[in-house]
């Protein structure tokens, strides 16, 4: 904390006058016999010396240079080839940073958009090749008209169909077309959020035949020659329609255990986040107890708006908790490059992730520390001379205090 100055205090004397007829004199005879005035203390303020300790700052998530790997992140930037190229763009925005992770989505209007008979997955898969480290992540609806609101009677109806086979060779399409674009390692989102009310492949209506049905399609994928592929189970964050733990379909079809994460509902803290049922703390203690790395495909902002505070709590949240990939949803309300509504939360995410590369966290930049400044020594006075109190009043006229030279006055003269 920086020094606090004090307050002068102002003494009044009653001796005041005579203190100053005493000066008077001494200044008379200082002046037929020699007499120096010495200041020997300024009452004045002192001007205030500089603190020693930086000043403190809100602390952001970057941990200590270790060489231990860091998260691999990205951002959803849009799902075709402007997606694709704006991945450098963000990159030279947050100062060089290494985006490792692509992330687009299947259309889920007709059964031939699951199939991946899309033109832009080849522009994500070139992508993808042009470095070993990168990830590709796929987020794949598991029925067609996925946001048209069907009912939950068709809807169960369809996980039913979905359990008996009927649509397992949409997904062996899928996976062939995957391998044919050398990108058989791709991270498979099937069927996210399906704790909620949003998309026709939702659990609500019939959990276990949900649970059937997503394992038919891992088997179906997996049975692909040269596949590679993750599968990323990913409800959102909370309960929702129903708990999402009641759609987990098992540990042998599930390589990843996801969250989406948005800032919401108003009014909500991130610490409630954090601790409410089926929340953050719930997801990485399921993953851990089901031996499975976490993921954040979706988070960012919504409901409260521009908070700076949940900007930085998640990417410290992200940081601890180490998940094998997160990527930001890059658009209004959300984001925080592509959106101009979130200034503030904009500038938390550049200052945190700017230069990261080459997986590791950079090394923080030292910050010197200042030396100590040392205060002003007030002047001693002369051997032969007496300092004089006349008063800080008077002291403050005339610059400060006076010594009085003991040879002043001689018997001799």
């Amino acid at each position: 904390m920086a020094p606090q100055h004090e307050r002068i205090r102002v003494r009044r004397r009653l001796a005041v006058g005579a203190a100053a007829i005493a000066v008077s004199a001494a200044l008379a005879a200082g002046n037929a016999a020699g007499a120096e005035g010495v200041p020997v203390d300024d009452p004045r303020p002192a001007v205030p010396v500089p603190s020693t300790t930086p000043p403190r700052t809100t602390p952001v998530p970057v941990k200590e240079a270790s060489g231990k790997e860091v998260p691999a992140f990205g951002a959803f930037l849009r799902s075709d080839a402007r997606g694709v190229a704006r991945m450098t763009q963000l990159s030279h925005w947050l100062g060089g940073a290494e985006l490792r992770v692509g992330h687009t989505y299947l259309p889920g209007n007709r059964w031939s958009d699951i199939e991946g008979d899309i033109h832009f997955l080849e522009a994500w898969a070139n992508w993808r090749n042009e470095k070993d480290d990168r990830m590709l992540v796929l987020n794949v609806p598991l029925q067609e008209r996925n946001e048209a609101g069907v009912p939950d009677g068709e809807v169960r109806r369809l996980l039913r169909r979905g359990a008996a086979g009927e649509f397992d060779h949409h997904f062996r399409a899928l996976a062939e077309r995957l391998v044919r674009l050398k990108v058989p390692d791709t991270v498979l989102v099937l069927g996210w959020e399906m704790n909620g009310t949003t998309y026709t492949h939702r659990c609500g209506p019939d959990p276990e035949s949900w649970k059937k049905y997503w394992n038919r399609i891992v088997t179906t994928m997996r049975s692909v020659p040269g596949q590679k592929f993750r599968f990323d189970f990913t409800p959102s964050r909370g309960r929702d329609a129903v708990p999402w733990t009641q759609c987990y379909p098992g540990d042998d079809v599930v390589d990843i255990v996801g969250m989406d994460s948005y800032d919401q509902p108003a009014g909500m803290s991130f610490d409630r986040q954090v601790t409410e049922p089926y929340g953050l703390q719930a997801h990485v203690d399921f993953a851990k107890a089901h031996g499975k790395p976490v993921s954040y495909p979706e988070w960012g902002l919504f409901r409260n708006g521009d908070n700076p505070e949940y900007m930085r709590r998640m990417l410290a949240w992200i940081d601890e908790h180490e998940p094998l990939y997160n990527t930001l949803t890059d658009y209004c309300p959300h984001g925080v490059w592509q959106c101009d509504d979130n200034p503030v939360s904009s500038r938390v995410y550049r200052s945190v992730l700017t230069g990261r590369t080459d997986g590791t966290t950079p090394a923080p930049t030292p910050v010197p520390t200042p030396e100590p400044t040392p205060a002003p020594t007030a002047p001693r006075p002369p051997e032969d001379c007496s300092p004089l109190d006349p008063g800080s009043w008077v002291e403050f006229w005339l610059g400060g205090r006076l010594c009085l030279r003991f040879d002043w006055w001689s018997p001799t003269d």
